[in-house]
């Protein structure tokens, strides 16, 4: 498929650039050393159309598109991992599912706040004992009178403890039945919502990483999104477009990578010349920008079919798949490009590789994306 890249992308890469440059960087080693998630910054994000990329003006977004959202990603990450998966999991799974499968009157209430940056969204779906295999959740929702009952746990939830607002997939029914769960919208002051343990992680440490507690929470049915049962489904279709997310925060880790390792290359020199002459160092380089060209290609076919409403699960798997692991890789060969170097705090690429790793795991293991990829392909074989 040929994809067109809009006339306002490279402005919209640029001042996303500048943002994360004026903003991000000076900052970036002090908060992951000391795991700070910056509240304050996506507030300011919040007043550059960044944390609603994709929801309508008409409820206070930005309205622009799948190619506007993979470039801003992409930016913020090329300078820090962390910021860039906490601005993901903010746009494309709390409030992509509320855009997506809330009523108006939940819209209204939820996107203008979540676009703003005033608030800050969390989506829980993992639990302690059920990660891929979510069909066998234990955080369970009851119905009583005009309310449900939570009880249960979910973990590895970003901005578990600092989101105002999550949408949590419950089950409802019984185990294992694909309609047996349930999406509800919960406030963070709703009596029974806590925040639980907030992980201590490789990388990616100023993106908060936590676990939400519900004990006896009670949320009123109006706080449902769609109809009892949707709720799984419902997180399947989310996931198609997190699954781009994921992939353009890989793109832009790896981007950083390569672009730090290029310069580098031009300035160190070993025996007289710069090692980017030898043939050890280029070939790498020229291994990193093929495959981060590759990526790319598959990431911007899938913001362009997420665009024009076409079935994405295929291609969006085979994004985020093979832009998470090019991922790792650039990012590792960029430490073998700065040696001695690559394995110090003063310089950036140690954070690009302990960044990388998370892209593998988060919404949907490399082996899970190579089981939905499968199964796409065998449908029509």
């Amino acid at each position: 498929m040929k994809y067109e890249l809009l006339e306002n992308l490279s402005m919209i890469e640029g001042s996303t650039r500048d943002f994360a440059e004026t903003y991000i960087r000076p900052h970036v080693m002090e908060w992951d050393e000391d795991q700070i998630f910056p509240i304050d910054l996506f507030r300011k994000m919040g007043e550059y159309g960044y944390m609603g990329v994709l929801v309508p003006e008409a409820y206070g977004g930005a309205g622009l598109g799948y190619q506007e959202y993979i470039s801003v990603i992409v930016e913020i990450a090329k300078v820090c991992g962390s910021i860039g998966l906490s601005l993901a999991a903010h746009n494309s799974l709390c409030t992509n599912h509320i855009l997506m499968f809330g009523n108006e009157a939940q819209k209204q209430r939820y996107l203008p706040l979540l676009a703003s940056g005033e608030w800050i969204g969390a989506w829980g779906l993992t639990e302690p004992n059920t990660g891929s295999d979510a069909g066998r959740m234990q955080c369970i929702a009851v119905k009583s009178g005009d309310h449900y009952v939570l009880n249960g746990t979910k973990n590895w939830i970003t901005h578990g403890k600092s989101g105002q607002v999550a949408v949590v997939i419950a089950r409802t029914g019984e185990l294992l039945d694909s309609h047996g769960m349930s999406a509800f919208i919960v406030e963070r002051d709703t009596p029974g919502f806590y925040g639980g343990k907030k992980e201590n992680k490789l990388g990616m440490r100023a993106s908060e990483t936590a676990e939400m507690i519900f004990d006896h929470c009670r949320i009123h049915k109006s706080q449902m999104l769609g109809n009892e049962g949707e709720g799984f489904i419902q997180a399947m279709k989310v996931l198609d477009g997190g699954r781009i997310s994921i992939a353009a925060l890989s793109l832009g880790i790896a981007k950083g990578a390569y672009e730090a390792s290029v310069k580098y290359s031009k300035e160190r020199e070993q025996f007289g010349q710069p090692i980017a002459n030898f043939q050890g160092i280029s070939f790498k380089l020229a291994d990193m920008a093929t495959k981060i060209q590759a990526a790319e290609l598959l990431i911007r076919e899938s913001g362009q079919l997420k665009n024009k409403n076409l079935p994405t699960t295929k291609i969006s798997a085979m994004a985020k798949y093979y832009a998470s692991e090019i991922a790792v890789q650039v990012s590792t060969d960029a430490v073998q490009v700065f040696g001695g170097y690559g394995y110090t705090k003063d310089y950036p690429v140690e954070k690009f590789y302990r960044d990388s790793k998370l892209c593998t795991i988060g919404e949907g293991t490399s082996e899970i994306q190579k089981l939905v990829i499968s199964r796409e392909i065998l449908k029509g074989s």
